[in-house]
């Protein structure tokens, strides 16, 4: 057996892809891919580094002619797991839906990903994800990408907290959404030291057809020293389409600000 043949069939009883074991070391997916048609060889670094990780010997792994140093075949579960130099992986043996129920991983280079139920890493996909760049149904990271909840510097989701926030109620430095609130808030309703809304605006600077602000703009105005019990009259009037505890935040942001 030739060495891009052992290696291949070491990566699949590893239940490796082409694309999980480039990552392991920090290569390409092609560079991987050359090594098992046969058309390069991997450096020493690499050979020792695919030696350690497949639990061989580096004169089995190129020569074929010594056993392999450890008699079980390599285990498909990564259960905590140091790559020394490369990446650091976790994953938990019990699964749910075929993912594990939690999933580590960090490499360097920023392209480990990890997948699971909870999952944290470079980049991390799951029902729980946390990350420099995150995709879940509760999402946290550099760039959050959460179905209902997201959190992080740049935030996209159904509530969505960061420097830059978009999403259905979205709270940020910058913000956009249905419901939106920050220094600079864009959306149906917003409120924000700058705040530009299609239905009610309430900030400093509030522009939109219900305007309530220092500076307000719009067919319907309130100042500072507007009466209480109009302010709230017509923000209820402007938002009856809005759940209740929403109507109380506008009028409790205009009342308060």
């Amino acid at each position: 057996m030739e060495f891009q043949q052992r290696l291949y069939e070491l990566r699949k009883q590893s239940g490796l892809s082409q694309e999980g074991l480039a990552d392991l070391l920090n290569v390409s997916r092609q560079a991987v891919q050359k090594w098992e048609a046969g058309t390069s060889r991997p450096d020493l670094d690499n050979l020792a580094a695919l030696a350690r990780y497949f639990n061989v010997s580096l004169d089995y792994l190129v020569t074929g002619q010594e056993s392999r140093a450890a008699s079980d075949p390599p285990a498909t579960t990564i259960v905590n797991n140091y790559y020394s130099g490369y990446q650091y992986e976790y994953k938990s043996k019990r699964t749910l839906f075929g993912l594990p129920l939690v999933h580590i991983r960090f490499g360097r280079g920023g392209m480990a990903v990890a997948r699971g139920i909870v999952a944290v890493g470079n980049c991390a996909v799951g029902v729980v994800a946390l990350g420099g760049f995150s995709l879940g149904l509760v999402s946290v990271g550099g760039l959050s990408l959460g179905l209902l909840l997201s959190l992080g510097g740049w935030a996209v989701g159904g509530f969505a907290i960061g420097g830059l926030a978009m999403g259905l109620i979205a709270l940020g430095g910058g913000a956009v959404g249905l419901f939106a609130m920050g220094g600079g808030a864009f959306g149906m309703y917003a409120a924000g030291g700058g705040a530009i809304a299609s239905e009610i605006a309430i900030g400093g600077s509030a522009h939109a057809p219900l305007a309530i602000g220092q500076a307000a703009e719009g067919a319907l105005t309130f100042g500072r020293d507007a009466d209480p019990a109009a302010v709230e009259s017509a923000i209820r009037a402007a938002a009856s389409g809005l759940p209740r505890f929403l109507q109380n935040l506008l009028v409790f942001l205009a009342q308060n600000w």
